[in-house]
């Protein structure tokens, strides 16, 4: 019996603490424990795949940077965000609805402005790539979106309530074609649009590495 103990600890006649372990132990130990550092090796070890974007969004242009784990997972929270509004979704003008992609366009600059302030400062201290990263959230907001909010949303939205809605019935679409700025509002918006689905591709090259 005493040669299947694997581990004992016990004091010895003379008063020291005595450990016993049979070679068993090692042979079962070791190759655990070498997996275990080979897989954590591998994991810190492995490069992270340099990425290059060029961003036309608030005038961002190029980025390149190698993303850590956290970067890829704030890229695929914005990148999801950007995919499930209207906001990477081609403007069709015969069909969409204004106000409805203002609320979107609101509710998507939030939500980033939200994952942009989780991430965690001692991150955006040390490191280069999550500085770029934030660098780029915060200027597609500020310069890419705000802009084109700013000019248009109040004064079309304000426009868009004075209206009867009821006397003549007509479509939310052909209603807003009467906005006395409409050709020169939904131009800029289109641009504007255009680059949100330009920069879910490029978000996507850090997701997927």
């Amino acid at each position: 019996m005493k040669d299947l103990l694997l581990f004992g600890v016990s004091w010895s006649d003379q008063g020291w603490l005595r450990i016993d372990f049979s070679w068993w132990l090692v042979f079962v130990a070791l190759p655990v424990v070498g997996w275990r550092i080979w897989l954590l090796w591998r994991r810190r070890g492995k490069p992270f795949h340099l990425v290059s974007l060029d961003i036309e969004l608030g005038g961002v242009g190029k980025a390149e940077f190698r993303p850590n784990y956290e970067d890829i997972q704030t890229a695929h929270r914005i990148w999801t965000e950007l995919v499930t509004r209207k906001a990477s979704i081609p403007v069709d003008p015969d069909h969409d609805v204004i106000v409805e992609i203002y609320d979107s366009w609101y509710a998507l600059f939030g939500r980033v402005r939200d994952l942009v302030g989780q991430i965690p400062a001692k991150l955006i201290r040390e490191q280069k790539s999550t500085r770029e990263l934030v660098r780029i959230a915060t200027d597609t907001l500020n310069a890419g979106i705000r802009p084109h909010l700013t000019r248009w949303q109040a004064r079309f939205r304000h426009w868009y309530a004075s209206q009867d809605h009821t006397s003549v019935p007509q479509s939310p679409q052909d209603l807003q074609h009467k906005f006395p700025e409409y050709d020169e509002l939904m131009r800029d918006l289109i641009v504007v649009n255009a680059q949100l689905v330009q920069y879910a591709r490029e978000l996507r090259k850090i997701v997927d590495g």
